[in-house]
């Protein structure tokens, strides 16, 4: 099946041709810029040194996305997310957590409205 052609950078000026949002670079940015002024102070906090431990060791039991195996494919994860997020009275408990690739982890967040505020 052919990829879907290349289109430029969405941050604003930037020429790069990428397959995603952003390129690398400006991903990064946005990223940091999202968590420094947008990201709520309290979830904030409850992510530290244990939960990059939980994260690591869950991904590496869980080495595809679990949503793409499901459909019979291997992706690689890369995000390892709260089925019940902790703002809601989650937890880093096993049972609540799912191994991702980027866009099944964007795809949750985007139907919530979490990030992008659509509520």
């Amino acid at each position: 099946m052919p990829s879907k052609p290349k289109k430029p950078c969405a941050y604003p000026g930037c020429p790069a041709l990428v397959t995603g949002r952003y390129c690398e670079e400006h991903a990064r940015k946005t990223n940091s810029d999202y968590e420094k002024f947008s990201r709520d102070k309290q979830t904030k906090r409850r992510y530290g040194r244990a939960w990059k431990r939980i994260r690591d060791k869950y991904a590496a039991e869980h080495p595809f996305c679990e949503k793409c195996y499901e459909h019979g494919f291997l992706v690689p994860v890369e995000e390892v997310h709260h089925k019940l997020p902790l703002s809601e009275g989650g937890t880093h408990n096993r049972s609540n957590l799912i191994a991702l690739c980027k866009s099944c982890h964007s795809q949750i967040h985007a139907k919530r409205g979490d990030r992008w505020h659509n509520h």
